[in-house]
């Protein structure tokens, strides 16, 4: 088995951000036996780049493959030139797509996206969504191979619902839309329910601001805990029973996943990569996107159907356990060997 990866990326870590998919995926390479070269840590872009660039050069005759997270805006040209030096070097590469506009990039930067795409030893999708769409544009070279998580860590947990405590887990950013969360909030209280909001995550858009002054202009009660860590939030998350995500762009987001493992019941917009994760009132709820009626009518039905919500979680739970690292490592392995 090969064993030694150039892992090219954004390996950053900040209060303004979650774990990286970089952090998550090499550690568990690593703990299968790859030896895994991380690049790069720093936070200016262009220092960033060149730190890629350098580390491919310097030791990519070292290197079985190269792995490049994959994203639709400005590190999407990351992406192009870094691929574009592991030819020159020889090197296999293998972009992981990630984000859920990828497909625009495709269809604004054909002769770019070619150049990145179509000489990678492998595409991984980390969404059948991607996956899909890939496909439809000629990139038949394309695997899909889910975001993983260790499922041993996640204590599944069937919750009463008497008092509506939703949770929302996702970095406060525009595209995720927020504001929908204090919304859904004020309409279930307007309603005459018991219902109570925490949202999760860093600040990187000045969104979280701007969701305390609408929650304040509303006059509901929210609990904002900013960054948490996975063992944080996921034990936090024993406190609530209904999981939301109010996202407008979407590929297989890592948060609901874990929410899934851990029982929450799920009531999601129905955009990009969600329609693949999700089997609309099989294992979760899915709802069109920033429409506030639709959520707090899928919230009250998750709440009254009891033996239908046991029923949803259960299957959720199953679900996931298909991402378990124990079963994901063997399509790593087998691209990387």
């Amino acid at each position: 088995m090969k064993k030694n990866v150039l892992y090219l990326g954004n390996n950053l870590s900040s209060s303004k951000t979650n774990v990286s998919y970089m952090k998550g995926l090499s550690a568990a390479l690593e703990r299968t036996g790859f030896k895994v070269l991380c690049k790069s840590a720093y936070l200016h872009k262009v220092r960033r780049l060149f730190d890629m660039i350098q580390a491919t050069i310097r030791f990519g005759s070292r290197m079985d493959y190269a792995l490049i997270d994959t994203y639709s805006t400005q590190n999407f040209y990351y992406a192009v030139v870094v691929s574009q030096v592991c030819r020159l070097m020889h090197l296999p590469y293998v972009p992981i797509l990630h984000g859920g506009n990828l497909p625009r990039r495709l269809e604004a930067s054909p002769k770019l996206s070619t150049a990145l795409f179509k000489s990678a030893k492998v595409l991984v999708s980390p969404s059948q969504y991607l996956e899909s769409v890939f496909k439809t544009y000629g990139y038949t070279h394309v695997v899909y191979i889910p975001n993983s998580l260790q499922i041993a860590q996640y204590s599944f947990k069937e919750r009463p619902i008497d008092t509506i405590k939703l949770l929302w887990v996702r970095s406060f950013s525009t595209i995720y839309n927020p504001k929908l969360a204090v919304d859904i909030l004020k309409q279930l209280l307007d309603a005459g329910q018991h219902a109570e909001l925490c949202m999760v995550g860093p600040d990187t858009d000045g969104s979280m601001d701007v969701v305390k002054a609408y929650a304040k202009t509303l006059g509901v009660p929210i609990t904002l805990t900013g960054k948490l860590t996975k063992p944080e939030w996921t034990h936090l998350a024993k406190d609530y029973n209904v999981f939301i995500n109010t996202t407008n762009f979407d590929n297989m987001p890592v948060s609901v996943i874990e929410a899934m493992a851990l029982g929450l019941p799920i009531v999601s917009t129905n955009v990009g990569g969600m329609p693949f994760l999700i089997d609309n009132g099989v294992d979760g709820v899915l709802v069109s996107p920033n429409d506030c009626e639709a959520f707090v009518e899928a919230i009250l039905k998750v709440a009254q159907d009891t033996e239908g919500t046991k029923l949803m979680v259960s299957n959720a739970r199953k679900k996931v356990e298909k991402f378990d690292w124990e079963v994901v490592k063997l399509q790593w392995m087998d691209i990387l060997s």
